[in-house]
């Protein structure tokens, strides 16, 4: 490991979404999170964007935000995101997420074992993947053959 300087983890995710009204009742009416900036892009001036936070307050960490570029489509590979995950506490938790998402119409997976956690997967409008992961059993278990099954976040989605 090099002495790089501290840091004090994750701060915000920024993505790109085709219509900042739409993303804004996702995250509102079906993530239940809130709101908590409205400005612009400032290295973009007149492009919206927007903070959500998971807590009213948005704290540091708890913030995914969006810059809205309308009749725009995004290639997944190298350089974007894949996917990004929220945490929950326990399967429990993900079966009340499968079926509240399920109940405002968004397509989401059955629950799958990733070894370190169990997770399900769903989009957001524009296609985004998410992953809500659950606390445990956490990374300090192993698979007997890392790596040897593939896994098909959408197999099994309602």
């Amino acid at each position: 490991m090099t002495e790089a300087p501290p840091t004090t983890g994750l701060h915000h995710v920024t993505n790109i979404c085709t219509d900042i009204e739409e993303t804004k009742a996702f995250y509102e009416e079906v993530l239940g999170w809130h709101t908590v900036k409205r400005t612009q892009n400032y290295d973009d001036p007149g492009t919206p964007h927007y903070y959500f936070s998971s807590t009213p307050e948005g704290e540091p960490g708890t913030n995914v935000t969006y810059f809205e570029y309308p009749n725009s489509r995004g290639q997944p590979g190298p350089g974007a995101s894949h996917h990004f995950a929220f945490g929950v506490e326990d399967r429990e938790t993900l079966e009340e997420w499968r079926e509240h998402l399920s109940e405002h119409g968004v397509r989401v997976s059955t629950v799958k074992d990733r070894t370190y956690f169990e997770s399900i997967y769903f989009s957001d409008p524009d296609g985004l993947v998410f992953e809500l992961a659950t606390q445990g059993p956490g990374f300090g278990v192993d698979e007997e053959v890392p790596g040897n099954e593939e896994i098909d976040p959408f197999a099994g989605s309602e």
